[in-house]
């Protein structure tokens, strides 16, 4: 609708249209998803729940507005460290419509000997992006890559600000012209959630640690291990904060 916009690059009605259960899997499955993963990770991490709480508790409105919640440094350093590490979406694919190459941050060599600097791909190739093994590579992130720790974002490794992706220096929204046209509202829905639940309660796991699972398919869901047949679970203590 902007008049500054090329006709080539507008959207069709049809196109709008289409998008619309993106922004309906972003508001409901991803996001609580990703909620849930959010605490659980609080839950194996009581010094960082007691961080975020400590933050949130300064805003003096139960109802914050977008930019009240966009302007918690902690909030935001959880929810990045959240989707980082256990991104919903664990992977995607596309489909090339014509025949291109990939180019290699360094060469390899094939088992046969030869060096390749680019990967040819062609027409009709799905390419898998693997989106939680990016997010997690100890050569972008690390060592610690595998932990939980919101504070690497007060300082982001420089490594990974090579990763295309359109937020947050990672994949978990893709990245160029088909990144997730809902992941602004994903975000503020994800805070505005954490923010109400860990400013009135406390969390912890309700099992222990080891018995929980993770069952990926289109996204990636706890279980319990000894349950597996019940589908997604994720048991937790839930009690009341006592405010002062």
């Amino acid at each position: 609708m902007a008049t500054d916009i090329p006709e080539h690059q507008r959207m069709s009605d049809e196109e709008v249209l289409a998008q619309i259960p993106t922004f309906l899997a972003a508001g409901h499955e991803t996001t609580s998803t990703g909620t849930t993963w959010a605490l659980y990770a609080l839950s194996e991490n009581p010094q960082v729940q007691k961080k975020l709480r400590e933050e949130l508790t300064t805003i003096s409105t139960d109802n914050p507005t977008m930019d009240e919640l966009n302007s918690l440094p902690y909030l935001d350093a959880v929810v990045r460290e959240v989707l980082r590490l256990y991104p919903p979406v664990p992977f995607s694919q596309r489909l090339t419509v014509k025949e291109d190459v990939i180019p290699l941050s360094a060469p390899v060599t094939d088992r046969n000997g030869k060096v390749h600097e680019y990967l040819e791909v062609p027409k009709g190739q799905f390419v898998f992006l693997p989106i939680l093994s990016v997010n997690r590579d100890k050569k972008l992130w690390g060592e610690d890559s595998l932990k939980f720790r919101p504070e690497r974002w007060e300082s982001p490794p420089e490594a990974a600000s090579a990763i295309p992706g359109v937020w947050g220096n990672m994949l978990t929204f893709i990245g160029g012209p088909r990144a997730c046209i809902g992941y602004r509202f994903s975000l503020v829905e994800m805070k505005a959630l954490l923010f109400t639940l860990v400013r009135a309660f406390e969390f912890e796991l309700g099992v222990p640690a080891e018995e929980i699972g993770v069952s990926s398919w289109i996204v990636q869901r706890p279980f319990l291990r000894s349950n597996p047949e019940a589908g997604g679970q994720l048991p937790l203590k839930v009690k009341p904060v006592r405010r002062m």
